[in-house]
Order: structure tokens, then sequence, then C-alpha cells
């Protein structure tokens, strides 16, 4: 939007400099030569004039018929170098030569039959007419120029309130109760602002009632899976039987697989709390590096963190945070060798690859991997969906980029250059999930 109406306004800025400049050029051409013109035709009938009444003064007995001093004084005083010459019966007087080539002349006919010439060189005229013409020119440049500035500060000034916005949009999509943003001036975006915080807030009310019955399930759920759990250790450490030590065991097994399942949904339903920001992913890859790469050591493997994005994303620090732990998770689990956590620019949006040197995805678990209860080993298969899920949430997406060896892709839409995400966005803490313990 922006380069088009910084498109149509220097095309309309154009035409009207062409439309106005070539006639005023054209107009005020022929306003000099016509100029010219008047003053030689004014200056011959008024040194006429002066000839007429000094031919009185002289037959009145004083004088002299022909005014040189008025003549010379006429040529000093014109614009362009002139000649006068004045004509009588009996004496002939002349200031300036008649330069070659063509002139401008005019020849008046006083009442005492007097004869007076006055002219100038007509290429003197068309210099003048061609300072005009270059002044002219350098003009429209000028007024150009000065208008596609005003255009391009102008186009910013309307495209930028609509970045502005599409953030905002962004912030309640991502669950922000409230979204920043400064009013931008413009009257209608204003008002889609307005709308979209009304919209925002009644959205938080439903939000809200759905993060506390998800709290209240969990914690109602937790409390007798938690007795229960405590119940079946009792048994099988009681129980002088084996076979009902073993049964013990198996429903312990279960009753904390589900505990686990329990305490993903409640991290689910915790992680749409936060709000879109601008998370700079050198400080993500550092605390990443911070939770993982003891675990990567004790295991004899290499964490490998790069960064060649160079911008910041949009997405909600513990949700980014959640999704990246996840496929580290899974690869220090199910893979081998090096894993490598890199990121780089790819369009409008940062592409986060998490690869390592292991066999990979088994062929008939490709298309499924992302299902829930779906597993390549004994974990409770919720963690990709999850994290699929959170992904979408912030407006990006998460998918199997290579099956042998892996390589999970996690796309996200990157801040743009033109907005400042200060005024809108606040930079995004990166919230530690903590490396997960792994079962015996």
């Amino acid at each position: 939007m922006r380069r088009r109406a910084l498109t149509m306004t220097t095309v309309a800025v154009l035409i009207a400099v062409l439309l106005l400049g070539i006639p005023g050029m054209a107009l005020g051409s022929l306003y000099i030569l016509r100029s010219a013109d008047d003053d030689v035709h004014r200056r011959a009938t008024q040194i006429a004039n002066v000839v007429d009444l000094n031919v009185m003064d002289q037959q009145a007995g004083g004088g002299h018929a022909l005014p040189l001093d008025v003549m010379q004084a006429t040529a000093r005083g014109a614009t362009y170098p002139m000649y006068v010459r004045v004509k009588m019966q009996d004496e002939t007087r002349q200031v300036g030569t008649r330069p070659n080539g063509e002139v401008i002349e005019h020849t008046a006919a006083g009442r005492s039959g007097a004869q007076v010439t006055v002219g100038i060189a007509k290429s003197a005229v068309w210099r003048r007419i061609g300072l005009f013409i270059g002044l002219g020119i350098a003009a429209v440049a000028t007024s150009f120029a000065v208008a596609v500035a005003l255009a391009r500060r102008q186009s910013r000034r309307i495209s930028a309130p609509l970045i502005y916005l599409a953030a905002a949009a962004e912030q309640i999509g991502a669950g922000q109760a409230s979204p920043r943003m400064k009013k931008s001036g413009i009257e209608e975006i204003d008002l889609v602002y307005e709308e979209l915080v009304r919209t925002a807030d009644r959205m938080a009310g439903r939000i809200a009632a759905e993060r506390q019955f998800a709290a209240d399930a969990s914690h109602q759920l937790r409390t007798p899976l938690t007795a229960l759990s405590m119940r079946l250790e009792e048994i099988e450490y009681l129980s002088e039987q084996e076979e009902v030590r073993q049964e013990a065991a198996s429903c312990l097994e279960q009753v904390e697989r589900l505990t686990g399942v329990v305490t993903d949904l409640l991290r689910s339903s915790r992680a749409v709390e936060a709000s879109t920001e601008a998370v700079p992913l050198p400080k993500l890859f550092e605390q990443q590096a911070d939770e993982w790469e003891r675990s990567f050591a004790k295991a004899g493997r290499g964490l490998v963190f790069e960064d060649d994005a160079g911008v910041s994303v949009l997405a909600a620090p513990g949700a980014l945070a959640q999704i990246v732990a996840t496929l580290i998770e899974n690869s220090l689990k199910y893979g081998k060798g090096a894993t490598k956590v890199a990121a780089r620019k790819v369009g409008k949006g940062v592409v986060i690859d998490v690869s390592d040197e292991g066999e990979g995805i088994r062929e008939d678990l490709v298309d499924a991997i992302f299902n829930k209860g779906v597993s390549t080993g004994g974990s409770t298969g919720i963690g990709l969906p999850l994290a699929r899920g959170l992904a979408e949430g912030a407006g990006g997406r998460l998918e199997l980029a290579q099956a042998a060896p892996p390589i999970f892709r996690l796309t996200l839409n990157a801040v743009p250059k033109s907005i400042n995400p200060q005024e809108i966005l606040p930079a995004g803490a990166i919230v530690s999930v903590g490396a997960r313990r792994r079962r015996r």
C-alpha cells in the first residue's frame, strides 16, 4: 500500500506540474517577447513627443530640436542593448549601433515630421526567454522533488498505522486483552483500532472463563490422581503377593502417565495467557542453551545454536520457549549426534530449524507425528501436538521438514523493519520452561 500511495501521489504531482509548468513557461516566454516589443514602441513614441516639444521651443527661439541627452538616457535605461535614431529633414542623430541579425524595431513619426527609430537585438530577447525557461525547469524540478518527499512522508504516515494495526490484531489473536497502539491521527484507522480494543475486551472475559475452567479441572483431577498414586504405591510396598505388586506397579505407571497428560494440558492452558511480543532470538537461544547444554553434555552430545536471521520475531515468549524446548527435548530423547538449532530470515518471516544426526522418524509415523497420542517412544504423545498448537496460536507454523535425518521447522512472523516495536510491542522476556525430568 505504501508503494501504491507513493506512486499515485507522484504521478498526480507530475501531471499537475506538467500541466501548469509547460503552459506557464510558454505564456511567460510570450509575455517577455511582447513586453520587449511594447517597450520599443513606447520608447520610440516617447522620444518622438520630446522631439516635437523641442521643435516648438526652437521655433520660439531656443533649444535644439534633437534631444541627444534623452536619446542617451533612453538607451542606457533599457532592459536590452538598444539603439536610437532620430531623423529630420536637415539632421540625423543616432545613439548606439544597429545590431546584425534580426531586430525588434519600431519607428514613430512626430507632428514635426521627425522619424524616431528604436530597436533591440532579437537574440537578446531570446537569451532572456532561455534564462526564464531554465529557471522554470529548475522550479519544476524542485517542486517535483519536494512533492515526492512530501508524498513519501505522507505514505509513511498512512501505511505505518496500518502496520501497527496489524500488530495490534496479532496481539488480540494471541490473547492479549488490551493491545497497545498510539493514536494515528487518521480517523478511520483509529475507529478500527477502537473497535479492536472493544472486541479484545469481550474476548478477554470468555478467555478468562476458559482458563479458569481449565485450571479448576486440572486441579480437581490432580488431587484424586495424587491420592490414587499414593494408594497404589502403598499397595505395591505393603503387599506380599508378587502378582498384586505387579498390577499395582502397572496401575501406578498409568496414573503417572495420566498425571503427565493433565500437567501438559495445564501448561497448555497457561501458555495461551501470554501476549504477542517482539522476541529477540539471541536471548531465546541463550536461555535454551543454559537449560539444555548440561543435559546434552551428560549424554555425550553437542548442542549448537545459530542465529542468521538478524531480526526479532512476533510471538508469545513463553509459548516460543515451550515450542523450542519441546523440539530440543525430543532430539535429546530420540536423536543422535549433535543437535543444531538454526534461525534464518525467509521473506517476511523467520525459520527456526531443529535437527540432529539420528535415524529420524519412521515412515509410518511421518504423517501422524503431530497427532495426539502418537509417539516414537514411551511418552504421552502430547508434546508435539501441543507445540504445533502453540505455534499456530502465534500465527506461525510447525512442521516436519525432513524425516531422516530429522528436521523440525518452526516458521514465525518477523517484526517489520518499518515499525518500532517499542511503540506497540514490548520486548519479550524469555520464559524458562526448565528441562523436564525424564522417567527412569
